[in-house]
């Protein structure tokens, strides 16, 4: 098992390149003793051939090696690891130098002769910021992972439209208004509208303008100059700045207050803000994308929205359905959230939804749109029993809303509702018998198998929901009896 494999241990990982045995063996108890993973080589060479395996968190670098010197070692270790935090090691008439290797990335210097406790306070600074960038590049990437674009489902006539208004407004640097309830994924088609511009490269900086207190808005948006107001110990760049060459999202944007609105409409009108307490004028370069889960129109009309600023806002506009208005999407949005989390949850023992459970999940109203959905799946999949989610495993509220029973239909089982309910679960079916065929290389026996189903009740699905094998795969061997393909 390599290093970089094992567990990290509580003081991280060290490495320590210095030509001076007497000052390795020193540095070395010194950090063992609090727990850290300490790999000491006397040369630059050295220390390059062991980085790879041993993984540092932070390196500690003398600046007088043989041969390769410390600042070219550290110019080659930043290179191939950027996260790796260097602490060099200097003595006192090389002051300068070590100035120079913090210009070019080190975390710190410490000199000759050092002292025990300052040496392991700045590695423990340094070890922190190297976990701390390391969590934020790991929440980062689940953030991104979670609002990509593909996560985007449904199959519906309104989301095929928002698919094909995305892709014909995103490269287009215009301003946009993304209207809809609660948990129905604004800022999805946001990120995804930020993914498909010309901006992608560019920051996407969200911001929810409701959770702001009323007193910062104005310094959070357009930032401070250094003594604009009490606590204002130096400048500090806003979020419209920090998004430029990017894209700024202003959720809950019908939250702004009054002065907030005034200057945001001068952002849009001037392309240029005035930080808190400044006087210049600053060009800005990014693209604003607003949302609201209200009716921006209505809060028009009474008067806690500014005319002007929802014009400039509703260039173009998106309202994004509620989950109630495009039930068709539900099986699909169910089965995506299925995947996720039984990969989360290591429960991929659940493959599917009994009838009874997906007819129930059709047939709620979903006020919480998306979002609950998505915390319903969840919830399922952590307590299924069985291979398929029951209606058993779905949260109380779901199985006391009963069947569906359209409006004014005498006979539920053939309303309209569960119309939908069976060409959903048709839907789904489908989809599992074709990832079932795939994975099995097109054979049907095979695929059978992992759908738990017989031959002949495969052969029958594949016949009725007129599934098609994948063109390079072989159907895989008939079973005498069995119904033939759709010719």
């Amino acid at each position: 098992m390599s290093a970089a494999a094992q567990p990290i241990p509580t003081g991280g990982r060290l490495l320590v390149v210095e030509d001076e045995a007497r000052i390795r063996a020193i540095v070395i108890k010194l950090f063992e003793a609090d727990g850290y993973a300490v790999e000491a080589v006397g040369d630059a060479e050295s220390a390059l051939e062991r980085v790879g395996d041993l993984a540092p968190d932070v390196a500690l670098l003398d600046l007088a090696l043989p041969g390769m010197g410390g600042i070219e070692l550290l110019g080659r270790l930043k290179a191939e690891h950027p996260r790796l935090q260097a602490v060099i090691m200097t003595a006192h008439g090389s002051i300068a130098s070590a100035v120079e290797a913090m210009r070019l990335g080190a975390f710190d210097y410490v000199t000759k002769p050092f002292d025990n406790t300052e040496l392991k306070l700045v590695v423990g600074r340094a070890l922190a910021l190297a976990r701390l960038e390391a969590r934020v590049e790991t929440l980062e990437g689940q953030l991104e992972e979670r609002f990509r674009p593909e996560n985007m489902v449904g199959n519906s006539g309104a989301m095929a439209d928002i698919f094909q208004r995305i892709a014909k407004i995103a490269p287009l640097d215009t301003t946009v208004l993304i209207q809809g309830e609660s948990g129905t994924g604004k800022e999805l088609v946001a990120r995804a509208i930020h993914r498909y511009s010309k901006r992608k490269d560019g920051p996407f900086v969200a911001v929810n303008c409701g959770a702001i207190p009323p007193t910062l808005v104005e310094s959070e948006f357009f930032g401070h100059e250094r003594g604009a107001f009490t606590g204002a110990r130096e400048r500090r760049r806003g979020r419209i700045e920090l998004a430029g060459g990017g894209t700024l999202l202003l959720d809950e944007v019908a939250d702004l207050p009054a002065n907030a609105q005034v200057g945001l409409l001068r952002v849009l009108e001037e392309r240029e803000l005035v930080r808190v307490g400044g006087e210049r004028p600053i060009p800005t370069d990014v693209r604003i994308i607003a949302a609201s889960n209200v009716d921006l129109a209505e809060a028009v009309e009474e008067g806690s929205f500014r005319e002007d600023l929802f014009w400039r806002l509703n260039v173009v506009a998106f309202r994004i359905p509620p989950l109630r208005e495009r039930r068709e999407d539900v099986p699909l949005l169910a089965d995506h959230f299925l995947r996720r989390f039984t990969d989360k949850l290591d429960r991929r023992d659940v493959t599917g939804f009994d009838p009874a459970a997906l007819s129930l999940l059709v047939a709620h109203d979903w006020p919480g749109n998306v979002r609950e959905l998505e915390n319903t799946i969840e919830h399922a999949v952590a307590l299924a029993a069985g291979t398929t989610v029951a209606s058993d495993d779905l949260p109380p509220r779901l199985r006391a809303g009963g069947a569906p029973a359209g409006e004014g239909a005498s006979d539920p089982g053939t309303g309209p509702l569960q119309q939908a309910v069976t060409r959903a679960q048709e839907a789904v079916e489908r989809r599992m018998i074709e990832d079932a065929l795939a994975h099995a290389g097109g054979n049907r026996t095979e695929a059978a198998k992992a759908l738990g189903v017989s031959r002949r009740t495969l052969f029958t699905k594949i016949r009725d929901l007129r599934v098609e094998p994948e063109p390079d795969q072989p159907n895989g061997p008939e079973e005498p009896g069995a119904p033939g393909r759709r010719s």
